[in-house]
């Protein structure tokens, strides 16, 4: 099983709906989590270069996978991320490391 760190970059004007599904996102990610798939996940804030997304790290076995995973998260099912990527970390160091 690898690790893959997903980013989300959230839809523009989606704030208000956000906040509405976000019992359902994080309730999604609960049990994943529950499940061993989601090691950690978290709000990226935005900045003065960079709109607000997350980051959330998950064990899969591969970057198509772990895509798949996170495609049934209702943030993503209402079309409130206007982008996902899927990259392979590898944890060195710390909690996460192998």
């Amino acid at each position: 099983m690898s690790v893959y760190a997903v980013t989300y970059v959230y839809a523009p004007d989606s704030i208000a709906a956000r906040d509405r599904a976000r019992p359902a996102h994080r309730d999604h990610l609960q049990a994943l989590c529950a499940d061993g798939a989601v090691l950690v996940s978290g709000p990226l804030p935005a900045t003065d270069d960079e709109p607000d997304g997350a980051l959330i790290v998950v064990t899969a076995p591969s970057a198509a996978e772990a895509d798949a995973l996170l495609g049934t998260d209702p943030f993503r099912r209402e079309g409130l991320v206007a982008e996902v990527s899927v990259r392979e970390w590898v944890p060195v160091i710390g909690g996460f490391a192998g």
